[in-house]
């Protein structure tokens, strides 16, 4: 059984930052931070630390995708740790 460490690029509905955030906080992510990217544009990075044998970072993508706070949800990095 492996660990994979998984950085999710989240981008969340206009005027739905702060819930975006919150509801990402709910799933228990490994680390979190906030980037501005410009144009005032915010996007979320979330770090997930998982077993393999376990689940995918396609299901907690997915999971990810189906907030209504969240608009866009993307592999930012993905590595065996």
């Amino acid at each position: 059984m492996s660990q994979v460490a998984v950085v999710f690029k989240i981008y969340a509905r206009d005027g739905m930052f702060d819930e975006a955030v919150s509801d990402i906080k709910k799933k228990s992510p490994a680390g979190m931070q906030t980037e501005e990217i410009g144009f005032g544009i915010k996007v979320i990075k979330a770090l997930f630390k998982f077993d393999d044998s376990s689940t995918s970072s396609s299901k907690i993508e997915e999971e990810l995708k189906s907030m209504k706070s969240i608009s866009e949800v993307e592999v930012y990095e993905e590595s065996l740790i």
